[in-house]
């Protein structure tokens, strides 16, 4: 791939920094994954669940009545982004019935399972429903799936954590974990990718998801499966790791880093991120974390590989995989938001196939 191309996203996708970047990894994580680790470190009881409160604040409500000039920047750096209004699509070719297309938040909060206007009634009338991924409704099939890959999620090499962090890296991580009642000992071999989802969702996201609270791609899932609906999954948990594991693990471990830098900050950052999802402002999402987190100098190659393996090439998969549905048309298909956006996010890559793809979530 040439470099011109390599690149094309930039224009409407914002330089990021480590952190930056670990916050859009850990919320295209899919918490499934979170799930099946969590178990096998601690139980947590649905009454235990209910006590973890989320404190979040929206940063952006703040920044207006403070720093009005760097929000006033946020929106025109959204404003540049192609779609970047809307996680609920039209999409319509003659002679198809329409389809649908959702952007989802990879979350159990009760805010975002209740969808946007007409969304669940589009999934109940459709033909079929289309996700991420369709292991997310067999646990057991993908556990199974990623013991065959350990390497995905664990240091399979004698190593550790404590072979890429220094000892005050060390002590933030531990620190961070054990606010989410988790020994950095129990985790030490698993791979950063796996870590950062550990400290970048909100300790009350997490105790939900550990306590059986379905996110909202799988409640989908499971409402379709209730109404005798054919599921399909675009990608495997595999092919989601694989893609975290071809950016330099080095790489990952300073993203991990600077996340948690965040710290109390973070509950903030996730309930903005998660307010301007229920306002369909999907395309302030990156321009915000860049204006919250903290930065860094950056690494060329691995902004680069973040492009191509997280952004572009999971589109690419996802459009393509979508095809043979919206070709039958009554297709329902739900995908984090974070794909729809952009000159080759979801809804310009479907309207490239010859659909008409219209918001009708605003």
């Amino acid at each position: 791939m040439n470099a011109h191309r390599l690149f094309s996203l930039r224009p409407h996708l914002p330089r990021l920094s480590p952190s930056e970047i670990g916050l859009w990894i850990a919320g295209a994580l899919p918490l499934l994954l979170v799930a099946l680790l969590l178990s096998a470190l601690f139980a947590a009881s649905p009454a235990r669940a209910s006590d973890v409160a989320c404190h979040g604040e929206n940063l952006l409500v703040a920044m207006e009545k403070e720093k009005p000039e760097e929000l006033a920047k946020i929106r025109a750096e959204a404003a540049k982004v192609p779609n970047g209004q809307g996680i609920f699509w039209k999409v319509e070719k003659e002679g198809l019935k329409p389809s649908y297309l959702l952007g989802t938040m990879h979350v159990t909060d009760p805010r975002v399972l209740t969808m946007p206007k007409g969304a669940r009634e589009a999934a109940a009338a459709a033909d079929v429903v289309v996700i991420e991924s369709d292991e997310i409704l067999d646990e057991k099939k993908a556990a199974a799936s990623l013991l065959m890959h350990p390497e995905l999620t664990m240091f399979t090499d004698g190593k550790s954590v404590k072979d890429h962090l220094d000892a005050a890296e060390l002590e933030k991580l531990e620190a961070g974990l054990k606010e989410r009642g988790l020994a950095l000992g129990a985790v030490a071999r698993m791979k950063p990718w796996i870590l950062a989802s550990f400290v970048a969702l909100p300790a009350c996201e997490l105790s939900r998801k550990a306590a059986g609270a379905s996110f909202l791609d799988k409640q989908i899932a499971e409402d379709a499966v209730k109404a005798g609906k054919p599921i399909a999954g675009l990608e495997t948990l595999v092919e989601q790791l694989e893609a975290m594991s071809d950016l330099p693990v080095d790489f990952h471990f300073k993203a991990l880093i600077e996340t948690i830098a965040l710290g109390d900050k973070m509950e903030d950052v996730i309930e903005t991120m998660t307010e301007l999802y229920l306002a369909g402002e999907i395309g302030m999402t990156m321009p915000m974390l860049k204006a919250v987190a903290p930065t860094s100098g950056e690494d060329e190659s691995a902004y680069a590989a973040f492009e191509t393996r997280i952004v572009r090439d999971r589109n690419l998969v996802m459009a393509e995989g979508s095809k043979k549905h919206l070709e039958k048309g009554n297709a329902f298909i739900a995908v984090g938001a974070l794909h729809l956006p952009g000159e080759e996010g979801l809804v310009e890559l479907i309207r490239k196939q010859g659909y008409t793809v219209t918001r009708i979530d605003g």
